[in-house]
């Protein structure tokens, strides 16, 4: 068994493009166990980085610390042909297309950590959980001003929109005035 800890630089495209994802070069610190089985080399380990991206509500920065674990096996080119049964077939293509090779005593870790980071981060990032997001009329941030809002008018009623004053006084059609039943109704509920 053998313990290893690297630095490495992000490889392109590692994330959710236009959503989260840890920024091409910056680094990655892996801690990693090898262990030599009879089929290869089992390869466990921990990466953690820094992931960038914008938040689905508001559209502000979000910066996230990463850490997932890993586990993955490195097959010796000719451990199908020393370690399958008699009775199995064999070409079994499925098995095929999951297993990674040793090539020359080397493994590629890329597949590996694009796979395992993807998965680590989230879907949908927030800056943070009880984000408002954005007005959907203006585009304003509701982060900033949690009590805007726009007084929207259906338009379907919108022609009985002046027939009704602040007070719910009704109108005359003809002068602009509150009607006498109307102002008498008011005038009653006053006094009393």
């Amino acid at each position: 068994m053998l313990r290893l800890s690297r630095e490495i630089a992000a490889p392109a495209d590692l994330g959710l493009a236009g959503v989260i994802g840890v920024p091409e070069g910056s680094r990655l610190n892996l801690k990693l166990r090898l262990e030599s089985v009879m089929e290869g080399v089992l390869v466990t380990g921990t990466v953690r980085g820094s992931a960038t991206g914008e938040c689905v509500r508001c559209l502000e920065s979000v910066e996230r610390e990463l850490k997932a674990d890993f586990q993955e096996m490195f097959s010796y080119p000719d451990a199908d042909d020393r370690t399958r049964s008699k009775a199995e077939p064999a070409d079994d293509a499925e098995d095929d297309e999951d297993t990674l090779l040793l090539e020359d005593g080397l493994f590629d870790l890329e597949p590996v950590l694009r796979d395992v980071v993807v998965l680590a981060l989230p879907l949908q990032p927030v800056c943070r959980e009880d984000c408002l997001g954005l007005c959907p009329d203006c585009g304003l941030s509701l982060n900033d001003d949690p009590d805007h809002h726009h007084d929207a008018v259906d338009i379907r009623w919108a022609a009985l929109q002046g027939l009704v004053t602040d007070q719910g006084v009704e109108k005359d059609n003809m002068s602009g005035t509150a009607s006498d039943g109307v102002q008498s109704d008011a005038a009653e509920k006053q006094e009393k």
